[in-house]
């Protein structure tokens, strides 16, 4: 999925803190958005997910603006999970409920992305007795379950130990990889970003750079 965004702006009281003029995320790519603290990296993520509709310009996606269909297909990992006071398996298993995925295609399917995560002694745990790295992964794998066409990240792998990291840099590449998924990750990681990025964005002052 192609975003392009048209001459935004966004405002919080008097201050400006969006002014993009002209903007593309390249589709099928790993796109890193970077920029100091403050330059406005989750607002534009929050706007591109459909979730703050109050800033002018446009936004579209393979050429249409947001609705049913385009919200369907994307997903919005944030950086600090919500899971449901359920099992993990059915925390995963979750977008393909909701998506009206026959019961059999869920198991199969969340069984595959546990087994990729290395989550295995977790599937009966209750979620939100998780530890931080690990609801972090488990977080991911709800959200790669349903291969959105554009996933948006918001410092997925903030605050938890290196091997989660190295499990989930890994997933995010596969995810890509495989299903040609365009993926927009913020970001304050340099090394990460190079690791993974096809593309850098930098924002400072709600303006890009580079």
């Amino acid at each position: 999925m192609e975003i392009s965004v048209k001459n935004l702006e966004k405002y919080y009281s008097e201050k400006q803190i969006l002014d993009i003029e002209d903007l593309v995320i390249e589709k099928g790519k790993i796109t890193g958005l970077i920029g100091p603290n403050g330059s406005g990296k989750s607002t534009l993520l929050n706007i591109i997910a459909g979730l703050d509709k109050d800033f002018y310009g446009v936004v579209k996606y393979d050429g249409e603006l947001i609705n049913k269909s385009i919200y369907k297909n994307m997903t919005l990992v944030f950086q600090k999970p919500y899971l449901f006071k359920k099992k993990v398996s059915e925390n995963i298993g979750y977008p393909l409920k909701l998506r009206k995925v026959d019961k059999e295609e869920i198991k199969i399917r969340v069984g595959e992305i546990i087994g990729r995560f290395e989550i295995e002694d977790l599937k009966d745990k209750k979620a939100h007795l998780l530890s931080g790295g690990e609801s972090q992964k488990v977080n991911l794998a709800r959200a790669l379950v349903f291969d959105p066409k554009l996933l948006l990240l918001d410092e997925p792998t903030s605050n938890i130990d290196p091997e989660s990291i190295k499990i989930m840099e890994r997933e995010i590449l596969r995810f890509n990889e495989e299903t040609k998924g365009t993926v927009l990750i913020v970001t304050h990681n340099i090394e990460q970003s190079k690791r993974l990025c096809d593309n850098l964005i930098y924002l400072d002052e709600g303006k890009v750079g580079f």
